[in-house]
Formats: C-alpha cells, sequence, structure tokens
C-alpha cells in the first residue's frame, strides 16, 4: 500500500498542511491565515492558540482532501517560522504569553547594552549568530522578566520553551515530548553550533535556567508520536526543520556551494558551506543547515525582514493594489529606472545592516510619480536587499553562480526577471515552489525509509523555469548605488 507523509509548514502569517505522496508529489493541501497582533510599535505577536488550531484544522481538511486514511500516513514532518518564542506551563500546557514573533523589536535596548558590554564576540563565537533581538535568547529574558511570576516558575522547572516546532510537537503528543532540532536551537542565541548543545556562558549571559529549554535532535529523527485523537490516527513525527533550512533541503542544496533564496514574508538567502561552519566578516550568519545522523551541515545564510510583507503593505496598509498578484503586470508597465525607491526598514534593517532602529521610507518622489512606481519599487526592494547580501557573501568569498528560488513571490516572472539582472546570475525555479513544506517531507521520508538518500532526493529536483541576466553592467550599478543612497537615508 502506498504510504504518504503528512507535512506541516507553519508560517508567520498563515499555517498549511500538504500530503506528499512517494514520489514527492503533492495529493492534496489546506492553509489557514491567522490573526497578526502589534500591541505597540515594533512589537510583533501571536496567539500560540491561533497556531496550533490553524495547524490542527489545515492537516485534518489536507487528509480529508487527499482522500486516504489517516494510518496510510508514515510520517509527520514540521517545518516553522524560526525564531518566534514561546513558553508555557509544563503542567497546564498554556502559554504564560503571546508568542513573541520573529520580527518583533522589543528587545533592541537589551541587546544594545550587551553589545556595548562587548558580550557580542563571546555570543558570535559559539553561535554564528549576531546580538539582535531576532533570535530567541533576548525574548525569552524578556517574558521572564516581565510575565508575574515567570522567573519564578521557570526556576523551579515549571516552564518549558520552545520555538514554534517544538510547542507543535508538545500539542501534537499531549505534552508528552519537548524536542526541537539543531536547525531550530542554532537560531535561539543558546546553541553552541560547534559543540552541538546548549551553552552554560550563553544561559548564564541572558539568565535563563536550563530547564527551560528542550532537548535537541537530528533534523530527521524520532521525535514522537502524534496523540490519536488529533488527526486519527498515531502517528511518528520524523522531520523537523526551520523553514529557511528545510526550504534549502526541499531545494536539494547538499552540496557546498549550492544557494537558494525564499520570498516569502522576509527573504532568506543560505549557501551550504558543507562540514565547516565559515566565519562571515560582513554581518552575515553562520547556522546549522541540517543534522544528519549526527553529522551537521552548516550554512552561511542572510536575512531580510521584509519581502512579501512589503507587498502585503502595498495592498492592506496603502490599498494601492487589490491583489500581490496585480503587481507583475504594473511592473512591466513601466520602465525598471522610474526614479521611486521604497526602503521597507518597517522593523529595521537585517542583513548585512543590522540595525533596528532604521525605519521605511519612499524616496524619489515626484509630481509624476504614481501608484504604478510605488508597486514596482516595492518588488525592486526585494531584489536589492538580495543584491545586498550577495555583495556581503562576494566578500566573504562565496560566489554562487547559480540561485535556486522559491516562495510565493518566486511565482513573480517579472521579479526574477529583475533579480537575475540585479546578480547577474542565473536564477532557477523549481517545478514546485511549495519546497519549504517539501524539505519537511524530505526529512521525515528520508527517517521513514521512503527516500534511500539525500542523493535519491536530488534526483527528484526538477527545474520549471531559468532566468538569465539581460540588463548591462552599468544600468545595474546605476540602480544598486541609487539604491544603496536611499539605504543611506533611512538609516541616518
Amino acid at each position: 500500500m502506498t504510504k504518504y507523509i503528512l507535512s506541516i509548514d507553519q508560517g508567520t502569517t498563515s499555517s498549511r498542511a500538504i500530503i506528499f505522496d512517494q514520489s514527492a508529489q503533492v495529493i492534496s493541501q489546506a492553509q489557514e491565515e491567522f490573526n497578526q497582533i502589534f500591541p505597540q510599535h515594533a512589537w510583533v505577536e501571536h496567539q500560540p492558540d491561533d497556531i496550533w488550531h490553524s495547524v490542527l484544522r489545515t492537516s485534518q481538511q489536507a487528509i480529508e482532501h487527499a482522500g486516504i486514511s489517516p494510518s496510510d500516513i508514515a510520517a509527520i514532518g514540521i517545518t516553522n517560522q524560526r525564531e518566534t518564542t514561546i513558553i508555557w506551563d509544563r503542567k497546564t500546557g498554556q502559554p504564560i504569553y503571546n508568542a513573541i514573533v520573529w520580527q518583533d523589536r522589543r528587545t533592541s535596548r537589551y541587546c544594545q547594552n550587551l553589545i556595548q558590554q562587548e558580550h557580542e564576540p563571546l555570543v558570535s563565537a559559539a553561535t554564528g549568530l549576531l546580538l539582535d533581538p531576532y533570535f530567541c535568547a533576548s525574548k525569552i529574558n524578556w517574558l521572564l522578566d516581565n510575565v508575574a511570576g515567570a522567573r519564578a516558575k521557570a526556576e523551579r522547572g515549571e516552564l518549558a520553551f520552545g520555538t514554534v516546532d517544538c510547542f507543535l510537537l508538545w500539542r501534537l503528543t499531549n505534552g508528552n515530548v519537548h524536542r526541537t532540532d539543531a536547525t531550530n536551537a542554532s537560531r535561539t542565541l543558546l546553541f553552541n553550533i560547534h559543540h552541538q548543545q546548549w551553552d552554560d556562558k550563553l544561559l548564564e549571559l541572558f539568565d535563563i535556567p536550563a530547564s527551560l529549554l528542550p532537548e535537541v535532535m537530528d533534523s530527521a529523527d524520532n521525535f514522537g508520536v502524534s496523540a490519536k485523537e488529533f488527526l486519527g490516527a498515531s502517528i511518528p513525527i520524523l522531520g523537523i526543520a526551520g523553514d529557511q533550512q528545510a526550504a534549502l533541503f526541499g531545494q536539494a542544496c547538499f552540496k557546498a556551494g549550492m544557494a537558494k533564496s525564499t520570498y516569502g514574508t522576509g527573504c532568506f538567502l543560505i549557501l551550504n558551506t558543507g562540514k565547516a561552519p565559515l566565519v562571515s566578516k560582513n554581518k552575515l550568519l553562520t547556522t546549522v543547515a541540517y543534522r544528519l545522523k549526527g553529522q551537521t551541515t552548516y550554512a552561511i545564510e542572510g536575512s531580510i525582514f521584509m519581502a512579501g510583507a512589503t507587498m502585503g503593505w502595498l495592498r492592506d496598509g496603502l490599498g494601492i493594489i487589490d491583489d500581490v498578484k496585480e503587481s507583475e503586470s504594473i511592473a512591466n508597465s513601466i520602465p525598471v529606472d522610474h526614479g521611486v525607491f521604497l526602503v521597507p526598514a518597517f522593523t529595521g534593517l537585517g542583513a548585512p545592516y543590522w540595525d533596528p532602529d532604521a525605519r521605511g521610507a519612499i524616496l524619489g518622489l515626484t509630481r509624476g510619480t504614481g501608484y504604478k512606481e510605488i508597486v514596482s519599487a516595492g518588488l525592486q526592494s526585494v531584489c536589492y536587499q538580495t543584491k545586498d547580501l550577495q555583495v556581503a557573501m562576494t566578500n566573504d568569498g562565496l560566489n554562487p553562480m547559480t540561485l535556486r528560488v522559491d516562495g510565493a513571490m518566486a511565482a513573480n516572472n517579472w521579479l526574477m526577471g529583475f533579480l537575475s539582472d540585479m546578480l547577474n546570475v542565473k536564477i532557477e525555479r523549481p517545478l514546485n515552489l511549495e519546497t519549504t513544506a517539501l524539505g519537511a517531507a524530505y526529512l521525515a521520508g528520508l527517517q521513514a525509509g521512503m527516500f534511500e538518500s539525500i542523493d535519491a532526493i536530488a534526483s527528484l529536483w526538477q527545474s520549471q523555469q531559468c532566468f538569465e541576466p539581460t540588463m548591462a553592467a552599468p544600468k545595474r550599478e546605476a540602480l544598486y548605488q541609487q539604491w544603496q543612497d536611499a539605504v543611506a537615508r533611512v538609516r541616518s
């Protein structure tokens, strides 16, 4: 009998569940958006129960739409928005506060104080990361200090911390399993990526009790079994990875030097560096790409906070488009050198600037500027920011000549063409754009024995379309210089 994989893809704005067969073909899927909470300026939260119920409903719907029995599912894979931080009561399973989302900047001053006290070298040496509100540690510290009674409970071992994957695993197993994988652990600022364990010095620095932390597993591993009451069968949970690492896996970037860029809420460019954790001199992150059978593969990553979220703002905030898909035809209708630049620093700037105090701006406006130029500038900002990451990687001695792309925005042909022009590299778009969910399915299927090896997985990757650069170098350089000038303005 054919066996299937349920892939849970829990993202920043929605949850998705996809059923894959043994050939990694999509059988069915379901998706559900949930509420975004903005309590104060630069604060971003989610209600953890919204996350849980959206995952549960979409998983049940995907199984129903597939027309299969839950017992036909051989494995569950989970991929998740990274760095989003949840703390819950071990006895009741109830969160002590909302999930603090990766975009949240409330701990900027706390992180800046640690930088001024010269703690960043210690943190970076152990974790490969920078001292920034983006990561979990400062969020955990904030929760312990700002939720009544939380620190005392944590010190008594009554609370559990987890990224979203860990929280979902706890819920799916009815509170029987408190585990995460190495990719998610590597985004907390508490995990030593060289020793592959929680770091006592960092726990002391951030004043976090070790009892809060989950057990760290391989990315393909025996994480636990779902309770029968949720999905109609007890199903092994065999794969977990943070969304960007899952996309790298789904894109079959298994060889050192291969790179992918995902265009979802944010944009994340990751390059596989193999068994060596390379150190960036240009504010890129060293991270765990995946860990299989105890062997760690590393990557260099550049993170952009606003990609698809920028287009969502043009739709929902400004109301100048009704549907993000309109942006492709709008951009096609005007020249690329229209002179307008949108710097989407709504929650600061990510790599390579790491400036939490920068704020967004639209520059170059004239009386002749209309909504088309602003929409085009929004799309172009995604490509310019990717160019920033490429420049940083090049300065680190890394220069991939091909980039595999995925995420919802990768379906935009104009955007992919302009991206190829700005980077001056070949862009490869796969047949299946759902590579994040696919990566989680591959990990679970690998552990279940449905896929023989990563080489077998690599053979399944198929290109749907390639984009080659056509823009003349002087024009590319002039546009990028204007972008850099615009970024300098919002930073100052």
